[in-house]
C-alpha cells in the first residue's frame, strides 16, 4: 500500500520514490505526495518520472495514478513526483476556508444538513439540503470566519485511527473535526474570505467560497 506522505507533510513539493506496480497506463508507488480526489477536493497535478499524471484515484486504501500513454516504466524503477505547489496550495487555502464556513454554518442552523461539495482551485462549494434562502446568514460567518483567520490559530491535523486511515484536523477552541485532505498550518494562511449564495434546486442551497490572491 502506498504511503501518503501528503499527510506527513502537505508541504511538500517533490519526493522520490519507487514503482510497486504497472497495468498499462495505471501504476502504483512506495510513497506520494501526489494527493487523489477525495472528500470533494480535486486532486493534485503534476508529474511521475516526469510523465504527466492524467488521473489520481483511491482503490480502497491505495492510489492508483493514470499516466500517459507509453510512459515505459516499470516495476521498480525509481522516479521522482514533482506536484504543482501553485495549485496544491491554492486547494488546501480554499479546503480550510470551506471546513470552517462549514462549521460555522452548522452552528448558525443546527437543523441544516450537507449533502455535496467541491473544492477546486478558483473557488469552494458546499451543497446543503435547506428549503430557506441562506443568504441571511453569510455577513455573520463571514465575519467570524475572518476573525478566526486573522487570529493565525493552529491547525492540528493527525490520525484518530491509523489503521483505517481515519485522520480529523483540530483547532483549540474552535472544533476538532474528521477530514482527510491536506491541511495548512495555521488558519492564518487561508487569507481573507467572500461567500456568494446560490440556489441549485428546490430545497437546495449552496455557498461558494472565494479566497484572497494572499495569506493575512
Amino acid at each position: 500500500m502506498t504511503k501518503k506522505i501528503f499527510w506527513d507533510d502537505p508541504y511538500l513539493t517533490q519526493v522520490q520514490t519507487f514503482i510497486t506496480g504497472v497495468k498499462g497506463g495505471d501504476i502504483t508507488v512506495e510513497q506520494t505526495i501526489f494527493f487523489a480526489f477525495s472528500g470533494g477536493q480535486e486532486s493534485d497535478s503534476g508529474t511521475i518520472g516526469d510523465k504527466q499524471v492524467l488521473q489520481a484515484r483511491t482503490e480502497g486504501k491505495e492510489i492508483i495514478y493514470t499516466l500517459e500513454p507509453g510512459h515505459g516504466l516499470k516495476n521498480g524503477d525509481p522516479v521522482l513526483i514533482r506536484i504543482d505547489w501553485e495549485r496544491r496550495y491554492r486547494l488546501m487555502r480554499l479546503h480550510f476556508a470551506a471546513e470552517i464556513v462549514l462549521e460555522l454554518t452548522y452552528r448558525s442552523l443546527e437543523s441544516i444538513k450537507k449533502i455535496g461539495a467541491h473544492i477546486a482551485q478558483d473557488k469552494a462549494r458546499i451543497d446543503f439540503e435547506w428549503g430557506d434562502n441562506i443568504s441571511g446568514i453569510l455577513p455573520a460567518i463571514e465575519k467570524e470566519a475572518l476573525s478566526l483567520i486573522e487570529a493565525n490559530k493552529e491547525i492540528v491535523s493527525a490520525f484518530s485511527n491509523e489503521e483505517a486511515e481515519e485522520r480529523y484536523w483540530d483547532i483549540e477552541g474552535f472544533a476538532r473535526v474528521p477530514c482527510g485532505g491536506t491541511h495548512l498550518r495555521r488558519t492564518g494562511e487561508v487569507g481573507a474570505v467572500a461567500l456568494k449564495r446560490k440556489n441549485p434546486g428546490r430545497g437546495k442551497e449552496r455557498i461558494e467560497i472565494y479566497v484572497s490572491e494572499n495569506s493575512i
